[in-house]
């Protein structure tokens, strides 16, 4: 055999190219292997275009998806700005991200040929949870209403509503409870056209006098009842989907095949048809061929050694020159966007998956091309090594043939292992995220701008009297705060709140009425909680509050919260209070002399210290518990409009590194329209930079009430994305 290659000129280039192609066929294998059918590739490039992100900042806020969002909320009666804010409410970034991971692994396993078809699974109990969470929040009111309750009963209120969802699923007529309005004619048109809503077009006329006569006698079982069966039948054959309900009775379960005329299901398995033909035939194949046609070159090419390394080194160069040609002919052809969404998706969404396509063919490319430089530089080693030995009489180097075959050999399994192994080593490091995105890690703390929440513990959810939040404070976590404006308190007696309630931002009629209320009842505890003004108005007790702060910063680890607390208790409580919450190890120490320039985010996170506490009044004794005014400047908070909202120095001063914007409106309590104008993204940016042209600081803390309602946690990102484009010039 070696003779007749070494004879035959034509069978040594045959034996050539069957290595260049085979190599070339491991390297788009490796490529492959390591980017269409590794997860991690795929995690990877959402994280590098904050896919996740942007489905809340740019998709889901925009105009066009303004019907799926009111679908994904049960068309509840919600106003539309409150809907967008409550995005985050409605579907946290973990359950997104959930659903991402379950459809990458599905898509994932279906191209690998694990899975004959490719289902999409999305886990909606989460989502189904959170829709509860925030009825609860709008229809308060409503439901106490009906109870004729002060308060209303969640309890109560499921549970009749589930048990007259049982009977209108079973075709039946609810029984008695349901509330029996006394509208008038003109209302109970109003509220026959909501409900008509409900179903399609085509059958409105039908119902329309029967739902309307029906509300006329404020029979709105019998309303329901006419409504509801089409509603959900039609729903669910439109849908084309399977909707079923796991064995613990919580967990919705949505499952669909994607249909056999979607253009990405038939993309979707031409790409199937080639990942399984590579993975069962071609590699294989390819990798025995490599191993052969590389060793039977060695044992063709004439003595010397010089004259059998440089043939192989050239051969290593041609397979690595073809799949560098390989890599521009894709581009060439498959461009970078090979999926075109259809013209009826909403722009943003088409935009962001282009930027995923592109993304994702960068990765690619650049996986090919590390491919191509590694059987590239093998065969220069090899050729270099040859060189040196024709050579030899003036270089003198003490070679032997033993020597050339085990530099070949080595030479060669190299390549070989490194085409194979360098482009999945490559997803091992994905981007990094500081503070939910991989932009803000070379910024510094005093560098970046957070949402705060103003009196963050006084909830809507957790029934404060004037609430000014809605989501409880993990809800406001995962609605992107990452400061938490927090008042502690010892629970007053009765005989002690007269004097607060007076200089308090309660309202006339509610510091009447709290009076009142606490005339009758002593409602003292004792402990240590978080209040506004008077624990009788809201309370939450202190220890459990922090801890539950601490095992979202454990979930989250790559995070940071800020807690900025009007101290209504002692330094030694505040201390046992951490202490008992477990919360040491996580507590950041700042420097002693304010002046100096903070860590950056990513180091804060490398120390694992991601808990920043400052104090209004106290200013330690613990290393960790600093007095804020010390490092940080305000503007006025006792605003009554938005009118006379200033950029004037308050508490703290001027010239301070930290700088908290007090954006929220103070009359009487806090004001939810008022909310839905000042924490809109221009309103919040427009200040921003008024404020820090006037006070030389870039803002880092924008405190706003209602932080849920209008978005100013999109404007928070237009603040840091400026200032990650303005760094090279200040460094």
């Amino acid at each position: 055999m070696e003779a007749l290659l070494r004879r035959s000129r034509w069978a040594r280039t045959l034996l050539r190219a069957a290595a260049v192609v085979s190599l070339t066929i491991l390297a788009a294998a490796a490529v492959l292997r390591s980017t269409v059918l590794d997860p991690r590739f795929y995690d990877q490039v959402l994280e590098e275009d904050r896919a996740y992100q942007r489905v809340y900042d740019e998709v889901l806020v925009g105009p066009q998806a303004a019907p799926v969002v009111r679908e994904m909320l049960g068309r509840l009666p919600v106003p539309a700005s409150a809907v967008t804010a409550n995005i985050k409410l409605l579907i946290p970034p973990e359950t997104l991200r959930t659903m991402g991971d379950q459809q990458t692994d599905a898509l994932v396993g279906y191209l690998a040929g694990d899975r004959d078809r490719l289902r999409l699974t999305v886990d909606l109990g989460p989502v189904m949870a959170n829709t509860s969470r925030l009825g609860q929040i709008y229809f308060a009111n409503a439901i106490a209403s009906l109870q004729e309750r002060p308060e209303p009963d969640y309890a109560r209120f499921t549970q009749r509503m589930s048990t007259l969802v049982k009977q209108l699923a079973a075709g039946q007529r609810p029984d008695g409870g349901l509330p029996s309005p006394a509208l008038s004619h003109r209302q109970a048109v109003a509220v026959a056209d909501v409900l008509l809503r409900l179903v399609p077009a085509a059958q409105r006329p039908g119902l329309r006098s029967m739902v309307t006569a029906a509300l006329d006698t404020g029979d709105m079982a019998s309303a329901l009842a006419a409504v509801a069966p089409l509603a959900v039948t039609d729903r669910m054959k439109a849908s084309g989907t399977a909707l079923t309900r796991s064995a613990d009775g919580q967990t919705w379960v949505l499952t669909t095949d994607l249909a056999p005329t979607d253009d990405m299901r038939r993309q979707a398995r031409q790409v199937r048809a080639a990942t399984r033909l590579f993975q069962q035939a071609v590699e294989p194949t390819a990798a025995v061929l490599a191993v052969a046609a590389l060793m039977l070159l060695w044992s063709a090419a004439p003595q010397p050694t010089a004259h059998r390394l440089i043939p192989l080194g050239w051969t290593l160069t041609a397979a690595a020159t073809t799949t560098g040609l390989l890599t521009v002919w894709v581009k060439a052809t498959v461009g970078s966007t090979p999926y075109r969404p259809p013209s009826s998706w909403p722009p943003t969404a088409a935009r962001l998956v282009g930027d995923i396509q592109t993304t994702a063919m960068h990765h690619v490319l650049t996986t090919a091309t590390v491919a191509a430089l590694i059987l590239s530089a093998a065969g220069a080693l090899l050729i270099a090594a040859g060189w040196a030995l024709v050579t030899r009489p003036t270089v003198r180097i003490p070679f032997t043939p033993r020597h050339g075959l085990a530099l070949a050999a080595v030479v060669s399994a190299s390549a070989l292992v490194g085409t194979t192994v360098a482009p999945a080593a490559m997803n091992d490091s994905p981007a990094r995220i500081c503070q939910g995105s991989p932009r803000w890690c070379g910024l510094r703390y005093d560098e970046l701008a957070q949402l705060a929440a103003h009196n963050a513990m006084s909830t809507t959810a957790n029934r404060f009297i004037s609430p000014e939040q809605d989501p409880d404070i993990v809800g406001q976590l995962n609605a992107g705060v990452r400061v938490l404006l927090l008042d502690t308190h010892h629970w007053e007696r009765p005989g002690q709140i007269t004097a607060r309630i007076a200089t308090s931002a309660f309202s006339p009629a509610l510091r009447r009425q709290l009076t009142r209320t606490l005339q009758r009842v002593d409602p003292y505890r004792p402990g240590l909680w978080l209040c506004h003004s008077v624990c009788g108005a809201g309370a939450l007790e202190l220890t459990p509050t922090l801890r539950q702060i601490g095992d979202w910063l454990d979930a989250h680890p790559t995070e940071i919260v800020t807690l900025i607390l009007q101290d209504g208790i002692s330094s030694r409580e505040t201390r046992h209070a951490f202490e008992d919450a477990g919360l040491t190890d996580l507590l950041y120490e700042p420097d002693p002399d304010p002046g100096r320039p903070w860590p950056l985010l990513k180091d804060m996170i490398d120390s694992g210290r991601r808990l920043v506490v400052f104090a209004q009044r106290a200013d330690g004794p613990a290393p960790w518990y600093r007095n804020f005014y010390r490092y940080g400047m305000e503007t006025p908070f006792a605003v009554r409009s938005p009118a006379e909202m200033t950029c004037a120095p308050q508490r703290g001063g001027t010239g301070k590194r930290l700088f908290l914007l007090n954006h929220f409106i103070t009359d009487g309590g806090a004001r939810r329209l008022y909310a839905g104008t000042v924490n809109s993204r221009q309103a919040v940016l427009q200040r921003a930079h008024a404020c820090e042209r006037i006070r030389g600081r870039p803002v880092n803390f924008v405190a706003v009430d209602y932080a849920t309602v209008g978005d100013a946690r999109s404007a928070v990102a237009a603040l840091n994305a400026e200032r990650v484009r303005a760094e090279p010039h200040r460094r």
